[in-house]
């Protein structure tokens, strides 16, 4: 079975990750990476939001699978837009490691007045501009180890606490900020499986590793996503988890500065319906369509 990923460190740990979960149900199976670059890699100054936003890290790989060169591929859950590529399927979500984000360089609560943070991400610059409207910050792009080698530079940088676990990374000062302080990215910590929408062999394998529940949590933070529309420019959020044998799902709306920041939650089964709503509550009942129209 071939497999499509990305050539950073952490896309091929992932790879390997899902190779091991693969090989434990089909030992006599053989497997081949096959390495695409996309757009995210080969620009790697240009901000995400200039290069075209979610997306630009998968549409590359995806189009290896839909071309017949790899069977299957293996993303960053975080990466994929909220619908689907036609004629691919989401065939399985076998694992979630941690999906908050982490400041490393200084703790949260020992940041300086105006202190300097390094990040990419307009969803982790409105959060925390939110709560410390003081802080200013610096554009970061790169893989881990780049973001990482900035850390003497600025007073912190923000990365996944994902990306740390999944490469054995032990930074000396780091803290990892709770939902209440940053609210993930939607699939954050996940990996996602694609193939051919009709590949029925290949989806059946790929079914057979998937965590059931970590599927219906990142189900509800999608469908919160393509219920906010795949268009917007306006940093969004969302962290589910299972309680009591329901997902709650927590998700935000904010403006670029931060300056306004909107919450919604809400607890169910159906994953589908639960996004839905709790995105139909934020955008006509905390104010998020009068927001999404300002910044139009």
């Amino acid at each position: 079975m071939r497999i499509a990923t990305r050539g950073s460190r952490l896309a091929l740990r992932q790879t390997q990750r899902v190779i091991e979960l693969l090989s434990e149900i089909e030992p006599e199976a053989e497997f081949e990476t096959v390495i695409v670059s996309t757009a995210g890699d080969r620009d790697q100054k240009s901000s995400i939001e200039k290069l075209g936003g979610q997306g630009i890290f998968v549409t590359d790989v995806q189009a290896a699978v839909l071309s017949g060169d790899a069977e299957m591929a293996v993303h960053s859950a975080k990466d994929l837009p909220a619908k689907t590529n036609p004629g691919l399927i989401l065939a399985s979500i076998p694992e979630r490691v941690d999906p908050r984000d982490a400041l490393v360089g200084c703790h949260w609560n020992e940041l300086p007045e105006g202190a300097l943070i390094a990040t990419g991400s307009i969803r982790r610059r409105s959060h925390l501009s939110h709560l410390r409207p003081d802080l200013k910050f610096q554009e970061l792009r790169g893989n881990i180890e780049t973001r990482l080698s900035h850390v003497n530079n600025v007073d912190a940088v923000v990365v996944a606490k994902a990306a740390l676990d999944r490469l054995d990374i032990f930074p000396e000062n780091l803290d990892t900020l709770e939902t209440s302080i940053l609210l993930p990215q939607v699939g954050q910590g996940a990996l996602a499986l694609e193939c051919r929408e009709g590949d029925l062999q290949t989806i059946q394998i790929l079914k057979r590793i998937e965590d059931q529940e970590v599927r219906n949590v990142i189900d509800a933070e999608r469908a919160f996503l393509a219920e906010i529309g795949s268009g917007c420019s306006l940093p969004v959020a969302a962290h589910g988890e299972i309680k009591n044998q329901e997902i709650l799902l927590k998700a935000s709306i904010a403006s670029k500065d931060g300056e306004i920041l909107l919450k919604s939650e809400g607890a169910g089964i159906d994953p589908f319906k639960l996004g839905k709503s709790i995105a139909n509550k934020l955008l006509n009942e905390e104010g998020g369509r009068l927001l999404l129209n300002e910044n139009m």
